[in-house]
């Protein structure tokens, strides 16, 4: 069973930063896309930015220029480095992971790690 853990989440004042962590395990086969949504109390979830196999990544508008998206496909391992973090960053950060099995792609999800920035 593929399993994701994130790490690195937690209070923070704003303009701090956090770096989040997420490691894939149990995978016999490679990961394709890797990425982070997050969902705030009282709204959807949304995507932050993703990065695909090959380094190609997106972000939302949001957090453009303050957060950066990597990964070690060595390690099965992506990282979210969030800077002059704001109130509004606030929110639980999920990891994703998808990963082809047979003809079908799987999105596997991490249990969220919570992110709070005071004023």
């Amino acid at each position: 069973q593929v399993q994701l853990v994130e790490s690195g989440g937690g209070l923070v004042q704003a303009g701090g930063s956090l770096n989040l962590s997420c490691v894939v395990s149990n995978s016999i086969f490679s990961i394709n896309d890797m990425g982070w949504y997050r969902q705030a109390p009282g709204k959807q979830r949304e995507l932050v930015a993703d990065i695909t196999e090959g380094g190609s990544t997106n972000y939302a508008d949001s957090v453009k220029g303050r957060f950066t998206i990597s990964r070690d496909n060595a390690k099965n391992t992506v990282f979210l480095q969030m800077n002059s973090l704001k109130p509004e960053d606030t929110a639980v950060y999920y990891c994703y992971a998808k990963q082809w099995r047979l003809a079908s792609l799987i999105t596997y999800w991490g249990q969220g790690t919570q992110v709070t920035v005071s004023s």
